[in-house]
């Protein structure tokens, strides 16, 4: 019998179509329920509605328990887009939310809008529109069942128990798409920490979403839970924070800047905890809540008087007379004084140059120098200490710069709070550029002897020296956290600072800044029961009127409070400085001010240095 090949080649082709198609269907298959995204999405959106519960954000409270940010109840309308029928009566929604046609028409754009909204899909929740107000929450509720495909997120928004501390605080804003995209945690929507601690401890204070999985029917309306709701996960709370600030004395602090330009800062010297940090002119952080974040963040942004720029930690400043009480440790560790050794002063220094002072003893010892705040005394010292024989003013002035970092001044410190800047200090390299390679000597950088030329400092530094003398030679990184609930402080704000300066040079210093108070530059701050010391400054500024300084710290044996006061353009460091830092003391340590001062109070209270100086550039 003759095989019929044709037939049996015939067999092979079939079977090999077969294949081949068994084969196509499995690869469609399995992108369809697989490798398909879209199809994944259309399938369970059509069946399920997965919506995010968002966890009650951390609270804060003062160090004395004052609670100072709370969380209060915000609506946003969500929808599903592919749920959204195409012929809903856009009339009816714009007349339950209260807005026209346009404003929604600009919302819907925006919500399609790849630039605005990177995470935009039509099967997933999207927000249309944020913050309803309750009238508007209640009316949409009644009337949810005329719009297949959206529903009501439920989240918090900020809510402040005083309109002091803006700065310290910060707020809250609407994620961008770097934020999206640098953490998995958000989607477009969400909110996160902007400025202040809000941003500095986001992390913290955020919490843990959680979700919930509701069924839908054909319909798109919402059935129940799914599985009676075994597959949710609750959210979880943000920490709450306790701050080491005390918002009665950041209150009185706002109080006396008002009318100001400047900043104030306390610190508690035993521990680095900042007690306050007044900037001025400042803003009532409930602007930046609601419906009008937007608009009211655009006016702090034009206002010409810089609001939102924190000069507590952000600007740099001369540090004026200030400064003489680091000059004054250098000069006694590198043995280039002692408290016996004599300067002259000649209404000023006079050495091929001349640097101004006011009329006073001389010729002048260290802690009288302080006292009386003597430029011509630390000129000299600088003199004797960049023109060493046997050295360089190269090597001198880096052992300098050395010391200034030691003591806080130059780098940042490190407070816990965003945007912190560093100032200046100028070191041997800087001049050399500066005078293009030509010899330059101590008399060619002068001027820093007495915190002005290249030097800046921020008022944050300029208090943390304040702290360091109190201690009499050492000092923790400042920070605004106290506790964090549940967790611990990082380890780097309990760690000593310790500059490598004698401490019975500290004492030498301590007791010249106790005379400027007794029968000095500082006299306003001498208090009847409160041992204080303190040091003015009185910066020049090349832009108008100089400016007005204080640094001390008080009760003068166990110091409870260091502070810095920085008032622009208010003249002598006596005129505003001294008296505005002497009030915060009194402040703090008696809780009032005594009857005596309440004339000093009242001037300073109702005085306004703006209206003479203008706003001026840092």
């Amino acid at each position: 019998m003759n095989k019929d090949f044709n037939l049996s080649n015939r067999k092979y082709v079939i079977g090999g179509f077969i294949v081949l198609l068994v084969c196509i269907y499995i690869v469609r298959l399995f992108n369809l329920q697989v490798a398909e995204d879209k199809y994944k999405e259309n399938a369970i959106s059509n069946a399920f509605l997965r919506r995010v519960i968002y966890p009650a954000r951390g609270l804060m409270y003062d160090r004395n328990g004052r609670l100072l940010v709370f969380n209060q109840p915000a609506y946003d309308v969500m929808l599903i887009p592919k749920d959204v029928g195409k012929s809903f009566d856009t009339i009816a929604l714009c007349e339950v939310l209260n807005i026209t046609k346009e404003e929604l028409e600009r919302k819907w754009a925006d919500m399609k809008d790849p630039r605005r909204n990177p995470g935009y899909s039509a099967y997933t929740p999207q927000k249309l529109i944020s913050h309803l107000s309750q009238q508007d929450y209640g009316r949409l509720q009644e009337k949810l069942y005329l719009f297949p495909g959206f529903f009501v997120q439920k989240r918090t928004i900020r809510q402040y128990s005083s309109p002091a501390g803006a700065n310290i605080l910060g707020n809250i804003r609407e994620v961008n798409a770097n934020d999206v995209e640098r953490d998995d945690y958000y989607r477009s929507g969400d909110y996160t920490g902007d400025l202040g601690i809000e941003k500095s401890y986001e992390n913290v204070l955020r919490g843990v979403k959680g979700e919930e999985i509701l069924m839908k029917n054909a319909h798109g309306r919402i059935q129940g839970k799914y599985e009676n709701g075994i597959h949710d996960r609750a959210p979880e709370s943000g920490k709450n924070l306790t701050l080491s600030i005390d918002m009665d004395l950041q209150e009185y602090g706002e109080r006396l800047m008002a009318g100001k330009i400047g900043a104030i800062v306390a610190i508690e010297p035993s521990t680095g905890e900042i007690l306050c940090l007044v900037t001025s002119p400042n803003y009532d952080p409930s602007l930046l809540v609601g419906k009008e974040r937007g608009k009211n963040y655009a006016e702090l942004v034009r206002n010409p008087m810089k609001p939102l720029y924190d000069r507590s930690i952000q600007a740099a400043y001369p540090p004026g007379s200030t400064f003489k009480p680091t000059q004054g440790l250098i000069f006694l560790q590198e043995g280039v004084v002692t408290t016996s050794t004599m300067y002259p002063c000649h209404h000023g220094y006079v050495n091929k140059l001349r640097v101004g002072c006011h009329g006073h003893a001389s010729p002048i010892s260290l802690k009288p120098a302080l006292q009386t705040s003597c430029n011509a005394y630390f000129c000299w010292g600088l003199k004797n200490m960049i023109d060493k024989r046997g050295s360089t003013p190269y090597k001198q002035l880096e052992k300098w710069k050395n010391y200034m970092v030691e003591m806080g001044y130059g780098y940042r410190l490190g407070i816990d709070l965003p945007s912190e800047s560093r100032g200046f200090i100028p070191n041997s390299d800087f001049y050399s550029s500066s005078f293009r390679g030509a010899n330059w000597s101590a008399n060619s950088i002068i001027s820093i002897s007495i915190g002005q030329g290249e030097v800046l400092a921020t008022p944050l530094q300029i208090a943390n020296l304040g702290a360091t003398i109190a201690n009499r030679g050492f000092f923790y990184t400042p920070h605004v956290v106290k506790e964090i609930q549940g967790e611990k402080l990082d380890p780097k704000y309990k760690e000593r600072h310790s500059p490598h300066i004698r401490k019975d040079y500290y004492q030498v210093v301590a007791e010249g800044m106790r005379m400027a108070v007794l029968g000095g530059t500082c006299r306003t701050a001498n208090l009847p029961d409160i041992a204080v010391a303190g040091k003015t400054g009185t910066a020049q500024n090349p832009h108008g009127r100089d400016h007005s300084v204080f640094m001390g710290f008080a009760p003068y044996d166990n110091p409870k409070i260091a502070i810095a006061v920085y008032v622009e353009n208010a003249g002598f460091g006596a005129a505003y400085g001294v008296p505005i830092g002497s009030l915060m003391i009194e402040k703090y340590l008696k809780g009032e001010i005594s009857p005596a001062r309440k004339g000093i109070e009242e001037r300073m209270l109702n005085s306004n240095t703006i209206v003479t100086s203008g706003v001026k550039k840092h």
